[in-house]
């Protein structure tokens, strides 16, 4: 275990998926999200296949035991995949980053549905918080419905991204099931396999010829995308979920920077206090988590029998 370079790669990561959603925004004036989850997927794989090649997991890491898992999974996810990018075409990067936080609470929420995790009180308490302070986000946006077309469209946006986060937490269901038959290089490689084939059934919904920027943004994406997961799959191999998973939130500093630098977004006071409520509540439930794997252990620890 290396905490440090656990930590390190997570920020790497985290950098590296908000550079590749500032690629998607600016290509998605003219590129349709269906076309952009194509370049995002097809030219991940590539990368993992040279990283699965240093590995030496080229055989080995490709088995599977549930195809139909997989399937799933790539369902669900490639539509979560789609309602993001169609979100970032219509919303600040660093308000789309703020809702796309709701999928780690209902996260929560499902696994006590679908996967009969008992969830107490002290989680359901943060989970509510989280999720106000996603009303709070979006609260502005809804509100502007009946307005003009541009305020229209960007109400339009939330409710793709907060979609597209109930779609990513249904994802990470899955793939709580699947980590337990799979390997992790099989879960990253068959998603940006599913999800490729699946972004071509958008082709007669509008696919376009993109210009040289755009096809280097789109590309740029995928490749960004697929070093990312791997930065992302690498660090959990040095350090615990516990440690690495708070600085998923540092994805919203990358946000605001770039999206002030090169898109002139400034964030407003209610996005900022609605973010910051759902980055809470996502810490607290983090190191609730930790400390209920904590009392396992020990209970475990307890059972064993001594030598």
């Amino acid at each position: 275990m290396n905490p440090f370079k656990g930590i390190a790669l997570k920020l790497c990561a985290v950098m590296l998926f908000i550079v590749m959603s500032a690629l998607i925004k600016a290509a998605s004036e003219n590129v349709p999200p269906g076309q952009a989850v194509f370049f995002r997927s097809f030219f991940a794989i590539p990368v993992i296949f040279a990283w699965l090649a240093l590995r030496g997991e080229m055989r080995s890491g490709l088995k599977v035991a549930s195809r139909m898992g997989h399937f799933w999974r790539g369902v669900v996810g490639t539509t979560a995949m789609g309602l993001m990018f169609a979100g970032l075409g219509l919303l600040p990067l660093p308000e789309v980053t703020a809702l796309g936080y709701a999928a780690p609470l209902l996260v929560v929420v499902f696994a006590a549905m679908f996967l009969d995790e008992k969830v107490g009180v002290f989680r359901i308490g943060a989970v509510a918080l989280g999720l106000a302070g996603v009303l709070i986000v979006l609260a502005p946006r809804l509100t502007t419905l009946s307005g003009p077309n541009v305020e229209t469209a960007q109400a339009v946006g939330a409710v793709l991204v907060l979609l597209g986060a109930t779609c990513a937490a249904l994802a990470q269901i899955y793939i709580r099931k699947l980590v337990r038959t799979e390997r992790t290089s099989a879960i990253v490689f068959y998603f940006s396999l599913t999800s490729t084939l699946l972004s071509l059934l958008t082709i007669p919904f509008g696919w376009v010829i993109p210009g040289l920027t755009e096809t280097v943004f789109l590309i740029s994406a995928g490749i960004l995308g697929g070093v990312a997961q791997i930065f992302l799959t690498s660090a959990y191999r040095y350090a615990d979920a516990s440690v690495i998973a708070p600085f998923d939130y540092a994805s919203m500093l990358f946000a605001i920077a770039i999206g002030y630098v090169f898109f002139d977004e400034v964030p407003t006071q209610q996005m900022l206090i609605g973010g910051g409520l759902v980055i809470l509540a996502g810490i607290t439930i983090i190191l609730r988590e930790r400390q209920l794997g904590l009392k396992r252990g020990r209970a475990r620890s307890l059972k064993t029998p001594q030598g």
